[in-house]
């Protein structure tokens, strides 16, 4: 008799366990999947926001100062890629969401891309601008930036550097534009230079655009596909 109700007691508390035990894998799954659900909705939430901001749409808040650092690397202009054909595939891709066809987005881009320097390094303050005649530089520090307003509506952010020391021939100031508003390792430019910083935000159809040089024409289509 004592033997049967140790038994029947030993399986009530193993039965306990059990239980104990598949309620906290259920706790542990129903944690997991709202914790994988809260960070999905934050991730689209926050790529919404990248996205919104990449399309020009922001508050003035949101702008944070950016280093030099940001553009630090060496790149290529994809002028000559446009020049070649490589980019043909972006404007018919472009042609088929867009107002234009594939014909007037190669001319707007030709218009926009069009550049004699054909490869900017950036090395800590000092940028070089390699060009058909040669190579000139300066070294650089930040002049603050500026928020431009576009006829669409939309808005973009000029990130400005004027010239400390350097060639004479380099020029005063550089203007970064990557769509961006806060740091952020850049993945492309537009990039604007003279010696009038304000005759520079006056420039909205001519933007230079440099793209990692490692990169072959293939890749720089890709990720212009890509976005």
């Amino acid at each position: 008799m004592r033997d049967r109700m140790s038994r029947q007691l030993g399986a009530a508390i193993m039965g306990a366990f059990m239980l104990g035990g598949l309620a906290q894998v259920a706790y542990a799954e129903t944690t997991t999947a709202a914790h994988s659900h809260d960070h999905a909705h934050d991730h689209d939430h926050a790529h919404e926001a990248d996205s919104a901001i990449a399309k020009g749409h922001f508050a003035d808040e949101q702008i944070r100062p950016r280093a030099l650092s940001d553009w630090q690397g060496d790149w290529q202009s994809v002028y000559p890629h446009l020049q070649a054909g490589t980019l043909d595939p972006v404007m018919a891709h472009k042609a088929e969401h867009g107002d234009k066809t594939a014909a007037e987005y190669r001319a707007y881009y030709e218009t926009g891309y069009k550049t004699d320097i054909g490869r900017i390094t950036i090395n800590g303050d000092e940028v070089t601008f390699h060009g058909a005649g040669g190579a000139v530089a300066g070294h650089y520090a930040s002049d603050g930036f500026e928020i431009l307003t576009y006829k669409a509506g939309n808005r973009g952010v000029r990130y400005v550097f004027e010239k400390t020391s350097g060639d004479p021939s380099a020029p005063k100031f550089i203007q970064f534009s990557d769509h961006a508003i806060a740091p952020v390792k850049a993945g492309h430019y537009h990039l604007y230079w003279g010696d009038d910083r304000a005759a520079l935000l006056a420039e909205v159809t001519n933007w230079p655009t440099y793209y990692p040089a490692a990169l072959d024409g293939a890749g720089i289509r890709a990720e212009m596909m890509a976005h």
